[in-house]
């Protein structure tokens, strides 16, 4: 049975996070049993979401106007991409406390009530369930387990929104304290990174 893994890349530098990724690609590229997807979300940019978008997707497909079928069918494939794939790995480095507004352009289109999650009297209901998910954080700091990580919690809330809750998480931290401390803490994630990726 083949495992089909969407990787999503976000940094704006050749940084240390599409290293963490290409890290990860390189340990399953030997594998027959896995198929990788690679979105780099930089190169890829998606726009700032917008009303006339958003508005497309409470139209129903048959009814919608030619423009909002061009709007709508870049949720759909993003949608229909994600559907396709058993894994998630997000590759985020860390700006400003938060992810990168590329990646969030992109779940802005993935997080639609009614597709991908839904309302219930208990509360929202995630629609994608059976996917599992990777983190490959990588920041200039150290901030895991603080509260200024609001990073880890945003990624992993919208997540669980659409379903996937079995979530993976590799810290690659100070990498800007110094060329020793980069060494050793991209060293320890690219071991932690080796344990997931022997787990497919």
């Amino acid at each position: 049975m083949t495992t089909r893994v969407l990787v999503l890349t976000s940094s704006i530098l050749d940084g240390n996070s599409l290293a963490l990724a290409e890290h990860f690609k390189a340990q399953i590229a030997r594998r027959d049993d896995i198929e990788v997807t690679t979105r780099d979300l930089v190169a890829d940019e998606l726009p700032h979401l917008g009303l006339p978008e958003l508005s497309s997707w409470q139209v129903s497909a048959d009814e919608r106007t030619p423009e909002q079928r061009e709007l709508a069918a870049l949720s759909d494939t993003l949608i229909d991409e994600l559907r396709a794939h058993d894994v998630l790995v997000l590759a985020v480095p860390l700006y400003n406390l938060g992810i990168p507004s590329q990646m969030k352009a992109w779940f802005d289109r993935i997080l639609r009530a009614g597709v991908t999650f839904r309302y219930t009297e208990n509360g929202p209901q995630g629609l994608l369930e059976g996917k599992r998910a990777m983190i490959l954080a990588a920041r200039g700091g150290q901030y895991a387990g603080t509260e200024l990580d609001s990073q880890t919690p945003h990624l992993k809330h919208m997540l669980g929104l659409i379903g996937i809750t079995e979530v993976d998480t590799v810290f690659a931290e100070g990498l800007a304290m110094g060329e020793a401390q980069r060494d050793a803490s991209m060293g320890e994630a690219r071991q932690a990174i080796d344990g997931l990726a022997t787990r497919l």
